[in-house]
């Protein structure tokens, strides 16, 4: 560990109150600690070229940009997991007597549809998707390769995207 990184981290430990404080204001109360695991890491990177005159006010310039950097991305996730939602469930996040009513008929023909599935496809898709296990474990169980457990697999979702784009008629 170079100089900078251990004057540093003695400098984060006995600043830590005050140091947490200032992040507490900056990314709240829950994520002040996380923020303060990442400052420390960063320090532990900081080399001794070139040497930090002013490590005090390295150290909270340091925090600072990292708690603004944790800011961003909470941002930016939260705009992801927003559009994905706008995508996934369409600009009206309501669920009005129609949207309910919509669901319930596709639920329907999803459920159908996965009973309309030939055997072993049902089975396959059942463990692999509500069971949760792996296409190894499934084809061991069911005695087939993992080639033709993909196959069903493939075959079963294409049948559920049908039922998604309402091309699948019940049959």
């Amino acid at each position: 560990m170079s100089s900078n990184a251990t004057s540093l981290t003695r400098l984060l430990l006995a600043e830590h109150k005050s140091l947490l404080q200032r992040l507490r204001r900056l990314v709240g109360n829950d994520a002040a600690h996380d923020v303060a695991q990442k400052v420390w890491i960063k320090i532990q990177h900081v080399r001794d070229d070139p040497p930090i005159e002013n490590k005090r006010a390295y150290l909270h310039r340091l925090a600072h940009n990292v708690a603004v950097d944790h800011v961003h991305d909470d941002q930016r996730q939260a705009s992801v997991a927003e559009r994905s939602q706008a995508l996934l469930w369409g600009v009206d996040f309501e669920l009005g007597p129609e949207r309910i009513i919509e669901s319930r008929d596709m639920l329907e023909r999803i459920g159908a549809s996965i009973a309309a599935l030939p055997e072993p496809t049902r089975t396959i898709l059942r463990m692999t998707r509500i069971e949760g296990k792996t296409q190894r474990e499934v084809a061991e169980s069911v005695g087939v390769s993992s080639t033709t457990v993909e196959n069903h697999l493939r075959r079963a979702l294409a049948q559920l995207g049908r039922i998604r784009d309402g091309d699948w008629d019940g049959q």
